[in-house]
């Protein structure tokens, strides 16, 4: 798939940073995050005019303005500078329902993106770059990458709503960047760093399509072992990859190993104060289900008892996050003590840490950037291994398991007997729509 980047500019916020708002302060919680950039790749099947995009952009970061700045990793803050963000327009030799199809090749998403997924943290890297792609068949791909730095995938929605509320009513949604007023800066080194600004190719990417009748099929197991209320989606999907995780791990080493299951819960609206469900910056917590070599063995097999254990792990962490602002020293271990803790053991290789993110409930598939609503979202391959991200689908109705994991364990797993079972081949959203053009 051949991608011409055509233009290249910095979009600068429409009305310059007050004074009094020109250094933003990171907190803990931010500086530990790896060195890269959080993604979400919007794709709209419609021909339509872009040439708004541009000044809507300008707006949104007069609200927004840390990501026009530039970070300075020495005093741990962001030059809010109006440096401006990256904003690339790109033809790409391809239509959509070419690449978007039963035979996805991951790989050619990650050339949709304005920037290698790693290039972030240096002085001259923006805090946010954008590369509107334009397809041969008049669709459009939106690649929007904004520095983890500051941004977590919440904040990311939060971002991509309203700039689309800009562009479609003249409306933002204001923003509250206030974390560091909470969990100052304590000087940490951000975690699972790499020398390279680039993807890792020893990491495999792929995408695993979970159909409305799989997730009914993964609930009815839980009804039949008798569980209580019925599982959310990505309750069982994700235990389902956890499944052939924990089998492939036992066929690559001979034998199983212990296995922390670290399950990111978005803070924002669930603390006492609450903090507003648009705060920016890094606001996730991590509830952990902990299994010594024994267990998950026994978790292999044992679907209820998986994903129960990983509720009440999850309810536990819902619980724990109203004395996150009360109970500062809960809150900081909880915030960022229990996620340095995972990462270490997992680096030394006490046991095997498998990192889940929902990303289902963030609205993404309500972004309307002046082209309706998009039929497909995405993101792209990073650097990170054993990470799955759950999705969901256009219609509600099912997940998409992105999911990170070492060549040499994505192989076992594609070939889980479990998971082919499980897993669809998914058509094109595309495919009638540009057929319909031709």
């Amino acid at each position: 798939m051949l991608v011409n980047v055509l233009s290249r500019k910095l979009v600068k916020p429409s009305k310059p940073t007050p004074p009094h708002l020109r250094t933003y302060k990171i907190s803990v919680m931010d500086e530990v995050n790896p060195s890269m950039f959080v993604v979400r790749i919007l794709y709209y099947p419609q021909s339509a005019s872009i040439t708004s995009l541009e000044d809507s952009l300008a707006q949104t970061l007069s609200l927004y303005y840390p990501l026009a700045g530039r970070y300075d990793k020495n005093s741990r803050t962001v030059n809010c500078n109006d440096e401006g963000a990256l904003y690339s327009i790109a033809k790409v030799e391809y239509r959509l329902d070419q690449l978007i199809n039963e035979r996805l090749n991951v790989d050619y998403l990650n050339l949709l993106l304005p920037l290698e997924i790693g290039a972030a943290d240096e002085p001259r890297d923006p805090m946010l770059a954008l590369q509107i792609n334009r397809f041969a068949c008049g669709g459009t791909a939106v690649a929007v990458c904004a520095s983890h730095r500051i941004f977590d995938a919440g904040s990311m929605s939060i971002f991509l709503t309203a700039w689309s509320s800009v562009e479609t009513r003249g409306t933002a949604i204001t923003p509250v960047f206030d974390s560091a007023s909470f969990f100052p800066s304590e000087n940490l080194p951000p975690l699972q760093t790499h020398d390279s600004r680039t993807r890792n190719k020893s990491i495999a990417f792929r995408r695993f399509v979970f159909t409305k009748i799989a997730i009914s099929e993964l609930r009815r197991r839980m009804t039949t072992a008798g569980g209580q209320k019925p599982p959310s989606k990505v309750a069982v999907v994700s235990a389902a990859l956890i499944q052939a995780l924990l089998r492939a791990d036992r066929a690559k080493h001979g034998e199983s190993r212990a296995c922390v299951i670290a399950q990111a819960i978005n803070v924002r609206g669930r603390t006492v104060p609450p903090v507003s469900d648009h705060s920016c910056g890094n606001w996730a917590t991590f509830s952990t289900l902990e299994l010594d070599s024994g267990r998950a063995r026994e978790m292999e097999t044992d679907f209820p008892g998986l994903v129960l254990g990983m509720r009440g792990a999850a309810a536990d962490g819902v619980a724990d996050c109203q004395r996150l602002l009360s109970d500062r020293k809960f809150g900081r271990w909880a915030l960022v003590g229990s996620y340095v803790e995972a990462d270490e053991r997992g680096g030394a290789g006490e046991c095997k840490v498998v990192w889940v993110s929902d990303w289902s409930k963030f609205g993404d598939y309500e972004v309307d950037l002046g082209m309706g609503k998009p039929d497909w979202v995405s993101m792209a391959g990073g650097r990170l291994e054993d990470i799955l991200v759950l999705m969901g689908s256009k219609d509600k109705e099912g997940i998409e398991a992105w999911v990170s994991l070492q060549e040499s364990d994505m192989r076992i797993v594609e070939e889980d007997p479990e998971i082919r079972n499980l897993t669809a081949t998914p058509e094109s959203p595309f495919r009638s729509k540009v057929l319909s053009k031709m």
